[in-house]
């Protein structure tokens, strides 16, 4: 996995963790690593895709990016994801939102 640092837009602020070694360790941060790659295209270069739990989380993120693109876009700037047109689950909904507010008040 490359370990290179990379500045969170949600980690830091809701779980502490600094580098993406952390964020794979702590139950609470994985659970967030969605958002985090949806709303931090910044972490696209460091992305180990062969970890399961990041592909895991990516392949969330880019159902989420494909179903959201146009609320994401207009809030922060991303590079777009790989279109995925599996369905999101909505119990995710309220925090997604929540993240997004955060992110484009944090940008």
């Amino acid at each position: 996995m490359k370990v290179e640092s990379v500045s969170f837009k949600l980690l830091t602020a809701y779980t502490g963790v600094v580098s993406l070694v952390d964020a794979l360790e702590n139950p609470n941060a994985q659970r967030l690593l969605w958002l985090e790659i949806l709303l931090n295209d910044r972490l696209d270069p460091i992305l180990d895709l062969s970890d399961a739990k990041v592909r895991e989380a990516y392949e969330k993120a880019c159902r989420w990016h494909t179903s959201y693109r146009s609320l994401i876009d207009s809030m922060v700037k991303r590079t777009p994801l790989p279109t995925d047109s599996s369905p999101v689950d909505q119990r995710d909904y309220r925090t997604f939102v929540e993240a997004l507010r955060f992110a484009a008040d944090h940008h």
